[in-house]
């Protein structure tokens, strides 16, 4: 079913307002470019509302754009996006209307784009704001079997081989990770609260992806789409390069289904022993409520007899002015939900934990959607 257009230029409003807010770093304006000049013009909403709702057509329609800009190289618009290891070119007064013409002039392929694929983030700088998160099953010492929900092509499963550095106005210069990680992830640390981060990334036992359609990356086509599919800041871009090559060189265990379906089976393959860690990043937003309320239940079930760590990045839900609980099934606390209703979307960071059956939940801090900087509360 079609979407209404005035839905789509809302959600591209606030997806332009979470990935390039008036703070952020400069290189975050061709991002917050290209969902302002879907938002901005009634012939793209046109095309983008033909994308079914549940396709996620603001977030689907500009990768699909993305990778034809980059497949097709038009001048002088390909001058705008960033190219692999070069600084982020700037974006101009010309940039929207290049953009449009472009959109417009191949409307019907970027459409046809969007019937072929789905819309997979995997921005791996979000690894930075699970990994203080982490810290107590870390410190637990058992061995940890990390699983990601929604993991796509699994960067995220390989989060202890990457290097972090935590900084900020007020904060101590902090680095977690080998000094000769290939992957470096950097992010400012805000707000009057030391984020209380583990001395060593963990320690994985195995490590375990499940999505409804895990990503070849050994596949160029499916690395091309992934591309696409990352905010073109050229941080992110050098970063998943060199994390789609980590991912490579050390194969995880992939489990093919819908994650209510497939749980209690993968759950139940894991020795007594390890401790859970559950890991999700903006995936969990995107479930119906009724799915929604069967994971949770999946979830404090297999907690009654194991120790178990759930680890939400998702925005509040529902989506929107609406918003009132985190993920988990927390409520937000009021300083979140002032800022969703102020039109931005963040990350709120939470943690269900269960040991020896008893349940402790909570919300931890919030965060940019590409790692740029976290708080924690």
């Amino acid at each position: 079913m079609p979407t209404d257009p005035s839905v789509v230029a809302e959600q591209a409003g606030m997806i332009a307002a979470a990935w390039s807010p008036a703070d952020a770093p400069a290189s975050w304006a061709l991002t917050a470019a290209q969902f302002e000049a879907l938002r901005d013009d009634c012939e793209l909403l046109a095309l983008a509302a033909t994308i079914p709702a549940d396709r996620l057509p603001p977030l689907l329609f500009t990768a699909a754009a993305t990778f034809l800009v980059l497949e097709r190289s038009p001048a002088p618009l390909r001058n705008r996006f960033p190219r692999l290891g070069e600084l982020q070119p700037p974006v101009d007064g010309r940039f929207k209307d290049a953009y449009r013409r472009f959109c417009l002039d191949h409307g019907d392929r970027l459409l046809a784009l969007c019937a072929e694929h789905r819309y997979q983030m995997n921005e791996v700088g979000r690894c930075a704001e699970l990994l203080p998160a982490l810290a107590p099953a870390i410190a637990d010492g058992r061995p940890l079997v990390l699983v990601d929900i929604g993991t796509g092509a699994g960067l995220a499963l390989q989060l202890d081989r990457y290097r972090y550095v935590f900084d900020g106005p007020g904060a101590r210069k902090s680095t977690v990770g080998e000094e000769r990680a290939s992957v470096v992830i950097e992010t400012e640390v805000r707000g009057s609260r030391a984020v209380p981060l583990p001395p060593a990334p963990p320690r994985i036992a195995e490590r375990i992806g499940i999505d409804i359609e895990p990503l070849d990356l050994g596949d160029g086509g499916v690395r091309d789409w992934l591309y696409a599919c990352i905010p073109q800041e050229i941080g992110a871009v050098n970063r998943f390069h060199r994390a789609a090559q980590v991912a490579l060189e050390h194969p995880a265990r992939m489990v093919r289904g819908d994650a209510c379906a497939v749980l209690p089976e993968v759950l139940a393959s894991i020795p007594d022993d390890a401790i859970v860690c559950l890991i999700d990043s903006y995936v969990h937003v995107f479930f119906e409520p009724e799915e929604l309320r069967r994971f949770r239940a999946l979830v404090d079930e297999a907690g009654a007899s194991r120790d178990l760590d759930w680890i939400s990045l998702d925005p509040l839900v529902p989506m929107g002015d609406a918003a009132t609980d985190t993920v988990i099934g927390v409520p937000a606390p009021s300083a979140l939900l002032e800022r969703q209703r102020r039109g931005a979307v963040f990350g709120a960071l939470a943690r269900v934990s269960y040991r020896g059956g008893e349940r402790l939940e909570a919300v931890l801090g919030f965060a940019h959607p590409g790692a740029a900087w976290i708080e924690w509360l």
